[in-house]
């Protein structure tokens, strides 16, 4: 019990970590622990239209998962370009400190989790990464490309971050999210790069 405790009391640092985009309606950022929470929510919401069928609690676990390794790292912003093999490499590094905290077998359960994620081979981990992908272009395109404009990041580079995976994933969604990402280029809501 107590090393399920301890994990649990581990992951609590992930409310301290803060992201590039703002909650709607709100002047402050937000942090890895509410991001991980609502794309488990869009993931429940959206799973009907994967491009394939998925286990949900599958995607739902992976979804809770994938960024527990920026307790250690930080966040880096989806649009970055450039030293992902060295950010995956340290993401490894943390998660494998974290769930380490745990006993057997849910250190290996989550750790597979993790893992899968970041492959993306399979159908729920493609879709995963969809839901992943789409949540910091909903809430830019909810909030008049906030981090966007604030970090000078282009609708190209945007579409060229996030459509394989979106489109890969959740086909339905990409088409949903192309049209509005067009609408607001047109408005002016990216940056200048």
């Amino acid at each position: 019990m107590q090393k399920i405790v301890d994990f649990i009391l581990e992951l609590d640092k992930l409310k301290g970590v803060t992201r590039k985009t703002r909650p709607i309606g709100l002047d402050r950022y937000e942090n890895s622990a509410e991001h991980s929470w609502q794309i488990a929510m869009l993931g429940a919401s959206l799973a009907h239209l994967a491009e394939a069928p998925v286990d949900l609690d599958r995607v739902t676990a992976m979804l809770l998962v994938h960024d527990i390794g920026e307790i250690d790292t930080g966040d880096t912003i989806v649009y970055a370009e450039g030293g992902w093999e060295e950010r995956k490499r340290d993401e490894l590094a943390a998660v494998t400190r974290i769930f380490g905290l745990l006993p057997e077998p849910q250190r290996e359960r989550f750790m597979e989790l993790w893992i899968e994620f970041e492959r993306s081979e399979t159908a729920e981990s493609r879709f995963a990464n969809a839901v992943d992908r789409a949540m910091p272009v909903l809430l830019n395109l909810a909030n008049n490309g906030q981090s966007w404009r604030e970090n000078g990041i282009t609708h190209e580079r945007v579409v060229r971050r996030v459509a394989p995976q979106i489109r890969a994933g959740c086909p339905a969604l990409w088409d949903y999210l192309e049209a509005r990402l067009e609408e607001a280029r047109r408005s002016g809501w990216f940056g200048t790069g």
